[in-house]
């Protein structure tokens, strides 16, 4: 139990003042071109269309990367999650116990219109009315602070979820890992088990090249789109056979020229940074792949086009800025996204809880991605 750590109050005061300061972005705000997107619906938080403190002890929580499983459900991962006496962020607790922290939670939905939000059908929960987390953290800085969900997918039946095991956290926009992972669930969701095969040390420089990773399917390959940690480092892409997640000797490495076995350092940038954390996606009606991530340069979170997962990657598109929506981060798109319509996720940190938004890609991109394909 986080209360019973010695600590722990210390740990989560830092955590809470260090994802303001670490995680919420700062930059050119004032400057960034004006995004497009607008807010579908506030999808988790006292207010929000799930009532998600009230049904779920959920008050506060971040990310929302969505991903569909075999039943027709989008499963959506959440980030630290805090429950009814968690006071917002930058909150001084003597009592960590007492704000419910949870480094990870799972909600799951069969509502596949997002263009009218999305309902929640439940959490995954350890009891009744209350989310569950999924992979325990120690929750002590400097050792391990928390775990966060970085992708998800599913083959087969099998639900894959990767994360980082957070050691602390910096400046803002960085922090440092100890290691990546992959924990797979057979249940739905309700159990997950950590697949100790697939955990990626860190380098002792912090700059191992997939300590965040996104997951996206395709041709009988998953492509695992990595970032180091924090948000300045370049993109770069592996692949391995979708029966083979698990296994890290069937993970073939872009290296610029060609897909190669070995060890990620091989790999060679897809995109340059500042790259923040990644969702990717594989479009039927555009035959584009899409890439969306906050450039804490921009204080924005765009959209980047590319005919295939190793690019060229197209120029990047804001759809949400600060100016906007201070304190902006995320930018998890929906699976059920289509054509020009691009759904997403995204938090603001002040609000500390998640939002579906919307955006329309330009028709002089559509023309322009429509010319680039073979």
């Amino acid at each position: 139990m986080v209360g019973h750590r010695a600590g722990a109050g210390v740990a989560l005061t830092i955590l809470i003042a260090s994802v303001m300061a670490g995680l919420a972005p700062v930059g050119a705000a004032e400057t960034a071109p004006q995004g497009q997107a607008s807010r579908v619906a506030v999808i988790t938080g006292a207010e929000s269309t799930n009532a998600t403190e009230a049904r779920y002890q959920v008050k506060g929580t971040d990310l929302g990367i969505m991903w569909t499983d075999d039943r027709g459900q989008i499963l959506a991962a959440f980030g630290d999650t805090f429950g009814p006496g968690w006071g917002g962020p930058g909150t001084d607790f003597k009592d960590p116990a007492a704000v419910d922290w949870r480094s990870n939670t799972l909600a799951r939905s069969s509502d596949r219109n997002p263009a009218g939000g999305m309902a929640f059908t439940d959490f995954i929960s350890d009891r009744a009315d209350h989310a569950k987390e999924l992979l325990p953290s120690l929750k002590r800085d400097g050792i391990e602070m928390t775990k966060i969900p970085t992708g998800g997918i599913n083959v087969g039946g099998r639900n894959y979820l990767a994360y980082m095991s957070v050691r602390h956290f910096g400046q803002p926009g960085q922090w440092t890992t100890n290691y990546s992972g992959i924990a797979y669930s057979d249940d739905g969701g309700q159990n997950w088990v950590a697949a100790p095969a697939t955990l990626r040390p860190n380098t002792p420089a912090g700059d191992d090249k997939f300590q965040m990773i996104a997951f996206a399917r395709r041709d009988g390959f998953v492509y695992a789109f990595g970032t180091p940690n924090g948000r300045f480092g370049d993109a770069y892409v592996a692949r391995v056979p979708e029966q083979q997640l698990l296994n890290p000797l069937a993970y073939q490495y872009w290296t610029g020229t060609a897909w190669l076995p070995g060890a990620g350092a091989i790999a060679a940038p897809i995109v340059t940074g500042p790259v923040g954390e990644l969702s990717v996606r594989y479009d039927e009606i555009l035959r584009s792949w899409e890439m969306m991530y906050l450039d804490e340069s921009r204080g924005a979170i765009v959209l980047r086009l590319a005919p295939q997962p190793t690019g060229p990657w197209g120029t990047p598109i804001p759809v949400a800025t600060s100016s906007q929506y201070p304190h902006l981060y995320g930018g998890f798109m929906n699976p059920d996204s289509r054509g020009a319509d691009i759904y997403f996720t995204m938090t603001q940190y002040d609000r500390y809880n998640v939002s579906l938004m919307h955006t329309r890609l330009p028709a002089n991109v559509l023309s322009a991605g429509s010319a680039a394909r073979p």
